[in-house]
Protein backbone atom coordinates (compact mmCIF):
# COMPACT_ATOMS: atom_id res chain seq x y z
CA UNK A 1 0.00 0.00 0.00
CA UNK A 2 2.90 2.36 0.74
CA UNK A 3 4.17 1.68 -2.76
CA UNK A 4 0.82 2.75 -4.27
CA UNK A 5 0.92 5.99 -2.27
CA UNK A 6 4.33 6.83 -3.71
CA UNK A 7 2.86 6.95 -7.25
CA UNK A 8 1.91 10.35 -8.66
CA UNK A 9 -1.12 9.01 -10.52
CA UNK A 10 -4.47 7.85 -9.17
CA UNK A 11 -4.49 4.07 -8.68
CA UNK A 12 -7.40 1.78 -7.74
CA UNK A 13 -7.22 -1.99 -7.08
CA UNK A 14 -10.36 -4.17 -7.47
CA UNK A 15 -11.24 -7.84 -7.54
CA UNK A 16 -12.78 -9.57 -10.57
CA UNK A 17 -16.25 -8.29 -9.62
CA UNK A 18 -15.16 -4.66 -9.49
CA UNK A 19 -15.17 -4.34 -5.67
CA UNK A 20 -12.49 -1.97 -4.32
CA UNK A 21 -9.59 -3.66 -2.55
CA UNK A 22 -7.24 -0.65 -2.28
CA UNK A 23 -6.78 3.00 -3.41
CA UNK A 24 -3.81 5.33 -3.15
CA UNK A 25 -3.89 8.88 -1.83
CA UNK A 26 -3.97 10.40 -5.35
CA UNK A 27 -7.19 8.52 -6.17
CA UNK A 28 -8.76 9.41 -2.80
CA UNK A 29 -7.92 13.07 -3.35
CA UNK A 30 -9.31 12.98 -6.87
CA UNK A 31 -12.58 11.45 -5.69
CA UNK A 32 -12.74 13.43 -2.42
CA UNK A 33 -13.33 10.23 -0.42
CA UNK A 34 -11.63 8.43 2.47
CA UNK A 35 -10.30 4.91 2.15
CA UNK A 36 -12.97 3.64 4.62
CA UNK A 37 -15.70 5.16 2.44
CA UNK A 38 -14.38 3.41 -0.65
CA UNK A 39 -13.24 -0.06 0.47
CA UNK A 40 -15.41 -3.02 -0.73
CA UNK A 41 -17.73 -0.71 -2.67
CA UNK A 42 -18.33 -1.34 -6.39
CA UNK A 43 -15.87 0.56 -8.54
CA UNK A 44 -18.76 1.83 -10.67
CA UNK A 45 -19.94 3.98 -7.72
CA UNK A 46 -17.10 6.36 -8.72
CA UNK A 47 -18.50 6.74 -12.25
CA UNK A 48 -21.47 8.62 -13.72
CA UNK A 49 -24.14 6.53 -15.57
CA UNK A 50 -22.64 6.78 -19.05
CA UNK A 51 -19.23 5.66 -17.84
CA UNK A 52 -20.79 2.87 -15.84
CA UNK A 53 -22.46 1.56 -18.97
CA UNK A 54 -19.21 1.81 -20.91
CA UNK A 55 -17.37 0.06 -18.09
CA UNK A 56 -19.76 -2.90 -18.06
CA UNK A 57 -20.37 -3.21 -21.80
CA UNK A 58 -16.86 -2.60 -23.12
CA UNK A 59 -14.08 -2.13 -20.58
CA UNK A 60 -14.71 -5.14 -18.36
CA UNK A 61 -15.29 -7.56 -21.27
CA UNK A 62 -11.99 -6.43 -22.83
CA UNK A 63 -10.13 -6.75 -19.54
CA UNK A 64 -11.59 -10.23 -19.02
CA UNK A 65 -10.71 -11.22 -22.57
CA UNK A 66 -7.23 -9.64 -22.91
CA UNK A 67 -6.19 -9.23 -19.28
CA UNK A 68 -5.63 -5.49 -19.87
CA UNK A 69 -6.94 -2.35 -21.52
CA UNK A 70 -5.23 0.94 -22.39
CA UNK A 71 -6.35 4.58 -22.54
CA UNK A 72 -10.09 4.19 -22.40
CA UNK A 73 -11.91 7.50 -22.00
CA UNK A 74 -14.29 7.67 -19.04
CA UNK A 75 -15.51 10.17 -16.44
CA UNK A 76 -14.96 10.15 -12.69
CA UNK A 77 -17.00 11.87 -9.97
CA UNK A 78 -14.89 14.73 -8.59
CA UNK A 79 -16.80 15.30 -5.31
CA UNK A 80 -18.99 13.44 -2.85
CA UNK A 81 -22.16 15.13 -4.09
CA UNK A 82 -21.46 13.65 -7.54
CA UNK A 83 -22.23 17.01 -9.10
CA UNK A 84 -18.79 17.35 -10.74
CA UNK A 85 -17.31 14.90 -13.26
CA UNK A 86 -13.66 14.69 -14.30
CA UNK A 87 -12.60 13.33 -17.70
CA UNK A 88 -10.03 10.58 -17.24
CA UNK A 89 -8.06 8.11 -19.32
CA UNK A 90 -8.17 4.64 -17.78
CA UNK A 91 -5.59 1.89 -18.07
CA UNK A 92 -6.12 -1.53 -16.42
CA UNK A 93 -4.00 -4.65 -16.08
CA UNK A 94 -4.71 -7.95 -14.39
CA UNK A 95 -2.19 -9.01 -11.71
CA UNK A 96 -1.65 -10.26 -8.16
CA UNK A 97 -2.56 -8.24 -5.09
CA UNK A 98 -1.71 -9.57 -1.63
CA UNK A 99 -1.55 -13.14 -2.93
CA UNK A 100 -4.84 -13.07 -4.84
CA UNK A 101 -6.05 -12.05 -8.30
CA UNK A 102 -6.51 -8.30 -8.65
CA UNK A 103 -7.08 -5.62 -11.27
CA UNK A 104 -4.96 -2.43 -11.18
CA UNK A 105 -6.72 0.65 -12.56
CA UNK A 106 -4.71 3.83 -13.35
CA UNK A 107 -6.62 7.09 -13.93
CA UNK A 108 -5.09 10.07 -15.85
CA UNK A 109 -7.00 13.39 -15.76
CA UNK A 110 -7.43 14.56 -19.41
CA UNK A 111 -6.99 18.24 -20.30
CA UNK A 112 -7.42 20.14 -23.62
CA UNK A 113 -5.68 18.57 -26.59
CA UNK A 114 -4.58 15.62 -24.60
CA UNK A 115 -8.20 14.90 -23.85
CA UNK A 116 -9.15 15.14 -27.54
CA UNK A 117 -6.28 12.95 -28.66
CA UNK A 118 -7.03 10.43 -26.01
CA UNK A 119 -10.67 10.41 -26.98
CA UNK A 120 -9.72 9.77 -30.62
CA UNK A 121 -7.35 7.05 -29.54
CA UNK A 122 -9.90 5.57 -27.22
CA UNK A 123 -12.52 5.62 -29.98
CA UNK A 124 -10.17 3.75 -32.28
CA UNK A 125 -9.51 1.16 -29.60
CA UNK A 126 -13.17 0.87 -28.92
CA UNK A 127 -13.92 0.33 -32.59
CA UNK A 128 -11.27 -2.34 -32.86
CA UNK A 129 -12.44 -4.00 -29.67
CA UNK A 130 -16.03 -3.79 -30.82
CA UNK A 131 -15.15 -5.45 -34.11
CA UNK A 132 -13.30 -8.19 -32.25
CA UNK A 133 -16.20 -8.51 -29.84
CA UNK A 134 -18.72 -8.80 -32.66
CA UNK A 135 -16.60 -11.47 -34.34
CA UNK A 136 -16.33 -13.35 -31.07
CA UNK A 137 -20.05 -13.04 -30.46
CA UNK A 138 -20.78 -14.34 -33.95
CA UNK A 139 -18.46 -17.30 -33.38
CA UNK A 140 -20.03 -17.94 -29.99
CA UNK A 141 -23.55 -17.69 -31.41
CA UNK A 142 -22.70 -20.12 -34.20
CA UNK A 143 -21.14 -22.55 -31.74
CA UNK A 144 -24.24 -22.44 -29.55
CA UNK A 145 -26.73 -22.82 -32.39
CA UNK A 146 -24.75 -25.65 -34.01
CA UNK A 147 -24.81 -27.49 -30.69
CA UNK A 148 -28.61 -27.19 -30.47
CA UNK A 149 -30.61 -30.30 -31.49
CA UNK A 150 -33.25 -28.13 -33.17
CA UNK A 151 -33.19 -26.27 -36.46
CA UNK A 152 -32.28 -22.55 -36.25
CA UNK A 153 -32.25 -20.13 -39.18
CA UNK A 154 -32.78 -16.46 -40.03
CA UNK A 155 -34.51 -15.14 -43.16
CA UNK A 156 -34.71 -11.50 -44.23
CA UNK A 157 -37.96 -9.88 -45.30
CA UNK A 158 -37.35 -11.12 -48.86
CA UNK A 159 -37.14 -14.66 -47.40
CA UNK A 160 -33.47 -15.01 -48.26
CA UNK A 161 -31.42 -17.15 -45.86
CA UNK A 162 -28.96 -15.10 -43.81
CA UNK A 163 -28.08 -17.76 -41.26
CA UNK A 164 -28.62 -21.48 -40.70
CA UNK A 165 -27.14 -23.75 -38.05
CA UNK A 166 -25.51 -27.06 -38.84
CA UNK A 167 -28.61 -29.08 -37.94
CA UNK A 168 -30.83 -27.01 -40.22
CA UNK A 169 -28.44 -27.37 -43.14
CA UNK A 170 -28.00 -31.13 -42.64
CA UNK A 171 -31.78 -31.54 -42.64
CA UNK A 172 -31.84 -30.41 -46.28
CA UNK A 173 -28.56 -32.11 -47.20
CA UNK A 174 -26.59 -28.86 -47.46
CA UNK A 175 -23.84 -27.03 -45.61
CA UNK A 176 -24.60 -23.80 -43.69
CA UNK A 177 -22.56 -21.83 -46.21
CA UNK A 178 -24.48 -23.37 -49.12
CA UNK A 179 -27.78 -22.22 -47.63
CA UNK A 180 -26.75 -18.59 -47.37
CA UNK A 181 -28.35 -16.45 -50.08
CA UNK A 182 -30.92 -19.05 -51.10
CA UNK A 183 -34.65 -18.35 -50.90
CA UNK A 184 -36.95 -20.17 -48.49
CA UNK A 185 -38.97 -21.58 -51.40
CA UNK A 186 -35.82 -23.05 -52.97
CA UNK A 187 -34.89 -24.74 -49.68
CA UNK A 188 -38.36 -25.96 -48.72
CA UNK A 189 -39.61 -26.86 -52.14
CA UNK A 190 -42.79 -25.47 -53.68
CA UNK A 191 -45.23 -27.81 -51.92
CA UNK A 192 -43.79 -27.37 -48.41
CA UNK A 193 -43.47 -23.62 -48.94
CA UNK A 194 -47.14 -23.30 -49.89
CA UNK A 195 -48.16 -25.27 -46.81
CA UNK A 196 -46.23 -22.85 -44.57
CA UNK A 197 -46.65 -19.64 -46.56
CA UNK A 198 -49.53 -18.30 -44.47
CA UNK A 199 -47.56 -18.56 -41.24
CA UNK A 200 -44.48 -17.05 -42.91
CA UNK A 201 -46.39 -14.04 -44.27
CA UNK A 202 -48.12 -13.54 -40.93
CA UNK A 203 -44.75 -13.55 -39.13
CA UNK A 204 -43.47 -10.89 -41.57
CA UNK A 205 -46.40 -8.76 -40.42
CA UNK A 206 -45.05 -8.90 -36.87
CA UNK A 207 -47.10 -11.78 -35.38
CA UNK A 208 -45.22 -14.71 -33.84
CA UNK A 209 -46.41 -18.05 -35.27
CA UNK A 210 -46.26 -21.42 -33.48
CA UNK A 211 -47.65 -24.51 -35.18
CA UNK A 212 -47.09 -28.20 -35.88
CA UNK A 213 -46.32 -29.62 -39.31
CA UNK A 214 -44.74 -32.48 -41.21
CA UNK A 215 -41.42 -31.93 -42.98
CA UNK A 216 -39.42 -34.24 -45.24
CA UNK A 217 -35.68 -34.69 -44.71
CA UNK A 218 -33.12 -34.89 -47.47
CA UNK A 219 -33.15 -38.72 -47.13
CA UNK A 220 -36.90 -38.77 -47.84
CA UNK A 221 -38.06 -39.58 -44.32
CA UNK A 222 -40.95 -37.49 -43.03
CA UNK A 223 -40.73 -36.13 -39.49
CA UNK A 224 -43.23 -34.34 -37.29
CA UNK A 225 -42.09 -30.82 -36.39
CA UNK A 226 -42.94 -28.04 -33.94
CA UNK A 227 -42.13 -24.72 -35.64
CA UNK A 228 -41.88 -21.15 -34.35
CA UNK A 229 -41.61 -18.13 -36.68
CA UNK A 230 -40.36 -15.17 -34.62
CA UNK A 231 -40.44 -11.70 -36.25
CA UNK A 232 -37.29 -9.54 -36.04
CA UNK A 233 -37.92 -5.78 -35.97
CA UNK A 234 -35.51 -2.83 -36.11
CA UNK A 235 -35.57 0.14 -33.73
CA UNK A 236 -38.25 1.78 -35.84
CA UNK A 237 -40.51 -1.25 -35.36
CA UNK A 238 -40.20 -2.39 -38.97
CA UNK A 239 -40.01 -6.18 -39.44
CA UNK A 240 -36.75 -6.88 -41.24
CA UNK A 241 -36.66 -10.66 -40.99
CA UNK A 242 -37.86 -13.84 -39.34
CA UNK A 243 -36.14 -16.25 -36.96
CA UNK A 244 -37.22 -19.82 -37.68
CA UNK A 245 -36.91 -22.30 -34.77
CA UNK A 246 -37.94 -25.90 -35.47
CA UNK A 247 -37.89 -28.97 -33.18
CA UNK A 248 -38.25 -32.58 -34.29
CA UNK A 249 -40.99 -33.98 -32.03
CA UNK A 250 -41.61 -37.23 -33.92
CA UNK A 251 -40.52 -39.39 -30.99
CA UNK A 252 -42.58 -37.32 -28.60
CA UNK A 253 -45.63 -37.67 -30.81
CA UNK A 254 -45.15 -41.44 -31.02
CA UNK A 255 -44.68 -41.62 -27.26
CA UNK A 256 -47.82 -39.55 -26.79
CA UNK A 257 -49.78 -41.96 -28.98
CA UNK A 258 -48.46 -44.89 -26.95
CA UNK A 259 -49.38 -43.14 -23.71
CA UNK A 260 -52.88 -42.41 -24.98
CA UNK A 261 -53.28 -46.04 -26.03
CA UNK A 262 -52.03 -47.23 -22.64
CA UNK A 263 -54.36 -44.81 -20.87
CA UNK A 264 -57.27 -46.07 -22.99
CA UNK A 265 -56.44 -49.66 -22.04
CA UNK A 266 -56.20 -48.75 -18.35
CA UNK A 267 -59.50 -46.89 -18.44
CA UNK A 268 -61.39 -49.64 -20.29
CA UNK A 269 -59.94 -52.79 -18.71
CA UNK A 270 -62.08 -54.80 -16.30
CA UNK A 271 -59.07 -55.24 -14.00
CA UNK A 272 -58.76 -52.80 -11.16
CA UNK A 273 -55.49 -50.86 -11.41
CA UNK A 274 -53.89 -48.84 -8.64
CA UNK A 275 -50.55 -47.02 -8.82
CA UNK A 276 -48.68 -46.01 -5.66
CA UNK A 277 -45.35 -44.40 -4.93
CA UNK A 278 -42.52 -46.22 -3.15
CA UNK A 279 -44.20 -45.50 0.22
CA UNK A 280 -47.53 -47.07 -0.88
CA UNK A 281 -49.24 -43.67 -1.23
CA UNK A 282 -51.96 -43.99 -3.88
CA UNK A 283 -51.28 -41.87 -6.97
CA UNK A 284 -53.94 -43.05 -9.44
CA UNK A 285 -56.73 -45.60 -9.91
CA UNK A 286 -58.87 -46.60 -12.89
CA UNK A 287 -62.70 -46.91 -13.14
CA UNK A 288 -62.57 -50.69 -12.65
CA UNK A 289 -60.87 -50.11 -9.29
CA UNK A 290 -63.81 -47.95 -8.21
CA UNK A 291 -66.28 -50.60 -9.42
CA UNK A 292 -64.50 -53.37 -7.49
CA UNK A 293 -63.74 -51.54 -4.22
CA UNK A 294 -66.44 -48.87 -4.09
CA UNK A 295 -63.83 -46.12 -3.57
CA UNK A 296 -63.86 -43.13 -5.92
CA UNK A 297 -60.49 -41.63 -6.97
CA UNK A 298 -61.09 -38.60 -4.75
CA UNK A 299 -61.49 -40.86 -1.72
CA UNK A 300 -58.24 -42.78 -2.13
CA UNK A 301 -55.74 -40.49 -3.86
CA UNK A 302 -53.03 -39.64 -1.37
CA UNK A 303 -54.17 -42.42 0.99
CA UNK A 304 -52.03 -45.43 1.92
CA UNK A 305 -52.73 -48.66 0.03
CA UNK A 306 -53.54 -50.26 3.40
CA UNK A 307 -56.97 -48.67 3.07
CA UNK A 308 -57.90 -51.86 1.17
CA UNK A 309 -56.42 -54.24 3.72
CA UNK A 310 -58.89 -56.55 5.48
CA UNK A 311 -58.60 -57.71 9.08
CA UNK A 312 -58.78 -61.26 7.68
CA UNK A 313 -55.35 -60.80 6.09
CA UNK A 314 -52.69 -62.11 8.46
CA UNK A 315 -49.44 -60.34 9.29
CA UNK A 316 -47.55 -63.35 7.92
CA UNK A 317 -49.13 -62.90 4.51
CA UNK A 318 -48.32 -59.17 4.54
CA UNK A 319 -44.68 -59.97 5.36
CA UNK A 320 -44.58 -62.58 2.59
CA UNK A 321 -45.78 -60.03 0.02
CA UNK A 322 -43.19 -57.48 1.18
CA UNK A 323 -40.41 -60.07 0.99
CA UNK A 324 -41.39 -61.12 -2.53
CA UNK A 325 -41.42 -57.50 -3.73
CA UNK A 326 -38.03 -56.87 -2.14
CA UNK A 327 -36.45 -59.99 -3.69
CA UNK A 328 -38.22 -60.26 -7.05
CA UNK A 329 -40.02 -56.90 -7.63
CA UNK A 330 -43.33 -58.74 -8.04
CA UNK A 331 -45.94 -60.78 -6.21
CA UNK A 332 -49.03 -62.61 -7.37
CA UNK A 333 -51.70 -64.43 -5.42
CA UNK A 334 -55.11 -64.28 -3.78
CA UNK A 335 -55.73 -62.49 -0.53
CA UNK A 336 -58.40 -60.65 1.41
CA UNK A 337 -59.37 -57.07 0.63
CA UNK A 338 -61.81 -54.61 2.19
CA UNK A 339 -64.62 -52.90 0.35
CA UNK A 340 -65.55 -49.29 1.07
CA UNK A 341 -68.60 -50.51 3.03
CA UNK A 342 -66.29 -52.56 5.28
CA UNK A 343 -67.17 -55.93 3.77
CA UNK A 344 -64.28 -58.29 3.08
CA UNK A 345 -63.82 -59.66 -0.42
CA UNK A 346 -61.43 -62.16 -1.94
CA UNK A 347 -59.16 -60.69 -4.59
CA UNK A 348 -56.59 -62.00 -7.02
CA UNK A 349 -53.81 -59.44 -7.10
CA UNK A 350 -50.58 -58.82 -8.97
CA UNK A 351 -48.09 -56.27 -7.62
CA UNK A 352 -45.11 -55.07 -9.67
CA UNK A 353 -42.35 -52.70 -8.56
CA UNK A 354 -41.03 -50.12 -11.04
CA UNK A 355 -37.45 -49.05 -10.36
CA UNK A 356 -35.23 -46.22 -11.60
CA UNK A 357 -32.03 -46.94 -13.57
CA UNK A 358 -30.16 -46.68 -10.26
CA UNK A 359 -32.34 -49.36 -8.66
CA UNK A 360 -34.48 -47.07 -6.53
CA UNK A 361 -38.12 -48.15 -6.15
CA UNK A 362 -40.33 -45.52 -7.79
CA UNK A 363 -43.80 -47.03 -8.23
CA UNK A 364 -45.87 -50.07 -7.32
CA UNK A 365 -48.50 -51.21 -9.84
CA UNK A 366 -51.43 -53.17 -8.39
CA UNK A 367 -53.74 -55.14 -10.71
CA UNK A 368 -56.67 -56.77 -8.90
CA UNK A 369 -59.88 -58.69 -9.53
CA UNK A 370 -62.76 -59.59 -7.23
CA UNK A 371 -62.81 -63.41 -7.13
CA UNK A 372 -65.08 -63.72 -4.10
CA UNK A 373 -67.82 -65.61 -5.93
CA UNK A 374 -65.38 -68.03 -7.57
CA UNK A 375 -63.48 -68.48 -4.30
CA UNK A 376 -66.70 -69.26 -2.43
CA UNK A 377 -67.69 -71.73 -5.14
CA UNK A 378 -64.29 -73.41 -4.89
CA UNK A 379 -64.59 -73.57 -1.11
CA UNK A 380 -68.05 -75.12 -1.43
CA UNK A 381 -66.70 -77.62 -3.94
CA UNK A 382 -63.81 -78.52 -1.63
CA UNK A 383 -66.15 -78.88 1.31
CA UNK A 384 -68.54 -81.08 -0.65
CA UNK A 385 -65.61 -83.25 -1.68
CA UNK A 386 -64.65 -83.96 1.93
CA UNK A 387 -67.85 -83.44 3.95
CA UNK A 388 -71.18 -85.15 4.15
CA UNK A 389 -73.82 -83.06 2.43
CA UNK A 390 -76.54 -83.85 4.99
CA UNK A 391 -74.73 -83.54 8.35
CA UNK A 392 -71.71 -81.43 7.26
CA UNK A 393 -69.50 -83.97 9.03
CA UNK A 394 -66.23 -85.15 7.46
CA UNK A 395 -66.84 -87.96 4.98
CA UNK A 396 -64.89 -91.17 4.56
CA UNK A 397 -62.04 -89.53 2.57
CA UNK A 398 -61.41 -86.77 5.11
CA UNK A 399 -61.78 -89.17 8.03
CA UNK A 400 -59.17 -91.53 6.54
CA UNK A 401 -56.82 -88.60 5.94
CA UNK A 402 -57.10 -87.44 9.56
CA UNK A 403 -56.70 -90.99 10.83
CA UNK A 404 -53.52 -91.35 8.79
CA UNK A 405 -52.13 -88.16 10.32
CA UNK A 406 -53.03 -89.32 13.83
CA UNK A 407 -51.21 -92.63 13.23
CA UNK A 408 -48.11 -90.78 11.98
CA UNK A 409 -48.08 -88.54 15.07
CA UNK A 410 -48.76 -91.54 17.34
CA UNK A 411 -45.87 -93.51 15.94
CA UNK A 412 -43.41 -90.62 16.42
CA UNK A 413 -44.60 -89.34 19.80
CA UNK A 414 -45.97 -92.55 21.40
CA UNK A 415 -49.52 -91.31 21.40
CA UNK A 416 -52.67 -93.40 21.01
CA UNK A 417 -55.68 -93.45 18.72
CA UNK A 418 -59.07 -95.11 19.18
CA UNK A 419 -61.53 -95.60 16.29
CA UNK A 420 -65.21 -96.11 17.19
CA UNK A 421 -67.39 -97.54 14.42
CA UNK A 422 -71.09 -96.67 14.99
CA UNK A 423 -74.09 -98.30 13.34
CA UNK A 424 -77.56 -97.11 14.33
CA UNK A 425 -80.02 -99.69 15.64
CA UNK A 426 -83.59 -99.47 14.38
CA UNK A 427 -82.89 -96.66 11.90
CA UNK A 428 -84.18 -98.60 8.89
CA UNK A 429 -87.59 -99.03 10.51
CA UNK A 430 -87.81 -95.29 11.21
CA UNK A 431 -86.79 -94.45 7.67
CA UNK A 432 -89.28 -96.93 6.16
CA UNK A 433 -92.22 -96.01 8.39
CA UNK A 434 -91.84 -92.24 8.77
CA UNK A 435 -90.12 -91.40 5.50
CA UNK A 436 -86.72 -90.22 4.38
CA UNK A 437 -87.27 -86.63 5.56
CA UNK A 438 -87.68 -87.82 9.15
CA UNK A 439 -84.76 -90.22 8.65
CA UNK A 440 -82.54 -87.37 7.48
CA UNK A 441 -83.59 -85.26 10.48
CA UNK A 442 -82.64 -88.17 12.78
CA UNK A 443 -79.20 -88.42 11.18
CA UNK A 444 -78.65 -84.67 11.70
CA UNK A 445 -79.59 -84.99 15.40
CA UNK A 446 -77.23 -87.97 15.74
CA UNK A 447 -74.37 -85.83 14.34
CA UNK A 448 -75.18 -82.95 16.72
CA UNK A 449 -75.31 -85.27 19.77
CA UNK A 450 -71.99 -86.88 18.86
CA UNK A 451 -70.30 -83.50 18.45
CA UNK A 452 -71.58 -82.36 21.84
CA UNK A 453 -69.93 -85.37 23.53
CA UNK A 454 -66.42 -85.00 22.13
CA UNK A 455 -63.43 -82.68 22.25
CA UNK A 456 -62.40 -80.37 19.40
CA UNK A 457 -59.34 -82.54 18.80
CA UNK A 458 -61.55 -85.57 18.15
CA UNK A 459 -63.31 -86.27 14.86
CA UNK A 460 -66.87 -87.31 14.07
CA UNK A 461 -67.44 -88.55 10.51
CA UNK A 462 -70.33 -90.04 8.56
CA UNK A 463 -69.39 -92.88 6.25
CA UNK A 464 -72.81 -93.08 4.62
CA UNK A 465 -76.29 -94.37 5.46
CA UNK A 466 -76.52 -94.80 9.25
CA UNK A 467 -72.80 -95.49 9.78
CA UNK A 468 -70.66 -93.01 11.73
CA UNK A 469 -67.04 -93.03 12.92
CA UNK A 470 -65.53 -91.33 15.94
CA UNK A 471 -61.73 -90.78 16.14
CA UNK A 472 -60.39 -90.22 19.66
CA UNK A 473 -57.07 -88.38 19.65
CA UNK A 474 -54.72 -89.79 22.33
CA UNK A 475 -57.23 -91.13 24.90
CA UNK A 476 -55.72 -91.69 28.35
CA UNK A 477 -56.52 -95.40 28.58
CA UNK A 478 -58.99 -98.11 27.73
CA UNK A 479 -61.32 -97.01 30.51
CA UNK A 480 -61.64 -93.52 29.06
CA UNK A 481 -62.47 -95.02 25.65
CA UNK A 482 -65.09 -97.24 27.26
CA UNK A 483 -66.66 -94.29 29.11
CA UNK A 484 -66.94 -92.28 25.89
CA UNK A 485 -68.51 -95.28 24.15
CA UNK A 486 -71.05 -95.63 26.97
CA UNK A 487 -71.95 -91.93 26.76
CA UNK A 488 -72.46 -92.29 23.01
CA UNK A 489 -74.73 -95.33 23.49
CA UNK A 490 -76.72 -93.56 26.18
CA UNK A 491 -77.07 -90.31 24.20
CA UNK A 492 -78.22 -91.99 20.99
CA UNK A 493 -80.62 -94.29 22.85
CA UNK A 494 -82.55 -91.32 24.23
CA UNK A 495 -85.81 -90.23 22.58
CA UNK A 496 -85.48 -87.76 19.71
CA UNK A 497 -88.14 -85.18 18.90
CA UNK A 498 -88.41 -84.89 15.16
CA UNK A 499 -91.22 -82.58 14.20
CA UNK A 500 -94.48 -84.19 15.38
CA UNK A 501 -92.74 -87.51 15.95
CA UNK A 502 -90.84 -88.98 18.86
CA UNK A 503 -88.21 -91.37 17.56
CA UNK A 504 -86.35 -94.01 19.54
CA UNK A 505 -83.26 -95.67 18.08
CA UNK A 506 -80.07 -97.13 19.45
CA UNK A 507 -76.48 -97.65 18.39
CA UNK A 508 -73.94 -100.45 18.32
CA UNK A 509 -70.28 -99.42 18.66
CA UNK A 510 -67.15 -101.30 17.63
CA UNK A 511 -63.74 -100.10 18.88
CA UNK A 512 -60.25 -100.61 17.43
CA UNK A 513 -57.12 -98.97 18.81
CA UNK A 514 -53.68 -98.04 17.58
CA UNK A 515 -51.18 -99.42 18.34
CA UNK A 516 -52.19 -103.06 18.60
CA UNK A 517 -55.39 -103.44 16.63
CA UNK A 518 -54.33 -102.28 13.21
CA UNK A 519 -51.29 -100.76 11.52
CA UNK A 520 -53.06 -98.72 8.84
CA UNK A 521 -56.25 -96.63 8.67
CA UNK A 522 -57.89 -99.34 6.58
CA UNK A 523 -57.01 -102.06 9.09
CA UNK A 524 -58.31 -100.01 12.02
CA UNK A 525 -61.57 -99.28 10.20
CA UNK A 526 -62.02 -102.92 9.25
CA UNK A 527 -61.31 -104.16 12.78
CA UNK A 528 -63.64 -101.58 14.35
CA UNK A 529 -66.33 -102.69 11.88
CA UNK A 530 -65.77 -106.28 13.02
CA UNK A 531 -66.08 -105.23 16.66
CA UNK A 532 -69.33 -103.36 15.80
CA UNK A 533 -70.85 -106.59 14.48
CA UNK A 534 -69.79 -108.25 17.72
CA UNK A 535 -71.79 -105.56 19.55
CA UNK A 536 -74.78 -106.23 17.26
CA UNK A 537 -74.48 -109.92 18.04
CA UNK A 538 -74.32 -109.16 21.77
CA UNK A 539 -77.82 -107.67 21.65
CA UNK A 540 -77.25 -104.18 20.18
CA UNK A 541 -77.24 -100.94 22.16
CA UNK A 542 -73.74 -101.65 23.46
CA UNK A 543 -70.06 -101.50 22.49
CA UNK A 544 -67.25 -104.02 21.99
CA UNK A 545 -63.49 -103.77 21.68
CA UNK A 546 -61.83 -105.60 18.83
CA UNK A 547 -60.31 -108.91 19.91
CA UNK A 548 -57.37 -109.93 17.78
CA UNK A 549 -56.59 -113.55 17.08
CA UNK A 550 -52.89 -112.65 17.42
CA UNK A 551 -51.64 -112.56 21.08
CA UNK A 552 -49.01 -109.97 20.25
CA UNK A 553 -51.67 -107.46 19.07
CA UNK A 554 -53.78 -108.16 22.20
CA UNK A 555 -50.75 -107.47 24.38
CA UNK A 556 -50.08 -104.19 22.60
CA UNK A 557 -53.75 -103.21 23.00
CA UNK A 558 -53.51 -103.95 26.71
CA UNK A 559 -50.70 -101.39 26.95
CA UNK A 560 -53.04 -98.56 25.84
CA UNK A 561 -53.35 -97.31 29.40
CA UNK A 562 -49.63 -97.26 30.28
CA UNK A 563 -46.17 -96.65 28.77
CA UNK A 564 -45.95 -99.17 25.99
CA UNK A 565 -42.55 -100.53 25.15
CA UNK A 566 -41.38 -99.21 21.78
CA UNK A 567 -40.80 -102.79 20.61
CA UNK A 568 -44.51 -103.51 21.09
CA UNK A 569 -45.54 -100.48 19.02
CA UNK A 570 -45.79 -101.70 15.42
CA UNK A 571 -44.85 -99.05 12.87
CA UNK A 572 -47.25 -98.18 10.06
CA UNK A 573 -47.21 -100.91 7.44
CA UNK A 574 -46.32 -98.47 4.70
CA UNK A 575 -46.23 -94.68 4.31
CA UNK A 576 -49.50 -93.06 3.33
CA UNK A 577 -50.10 -89.54 2.12
CA UNK A 578 -53.65 -88.41 2.88
CA UNK A 579 -53.08 -84.75 2.20
CA UNK A 580 -56.14 -83.08 0.64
Amino acid sequence: MNLLNQLSVAVLVTDGHGRVLAANTELLALAHLSLEQLLHRPMEDLLPPASRTFLQSFVWPMVMLEGQISESYMQLYGNQSQSRCLPVLVNCRKGQFEGAEGYFWVFYVARGRVRYENEVLSGRHRAEALADSLAERERFFKTITDAMPGLVSYWDKELICRFANQTYAEWFGLSPAAMLGQSLQDIFGVQAFELNELQIRTALKGETQRFECSQARADGSVRYMLATFLPDANLAGEVIGVFVLVSDVTLLQEAERELKLAACVVLSTLDGIMVTDANARILSVNPAFTHITGYSPEEVLGQNANILRSDLQSEDSVDAVAASLADHDEWEGDTWGRHKDGMAFRKWQTITTIRSPTGEALRHIYVLNDITEKWQQDERTKRLAFHDALTDLPNRALMMERLGRMISLTYRDERHVALLFLDLDGFKAVNDSLGHAVGDAVLVQVAQRLLSLLRQTDTVARLGGDEFVVLLDNPANELEVARIAMRIVASLSAVMDVGAHQVLIGVSVGIARYPGEGRTPAELLKNADTAMYDAKAAGKGTFCFFKSAEPALDAAAGDLGGDADQAKRPPPAEPHDYTI
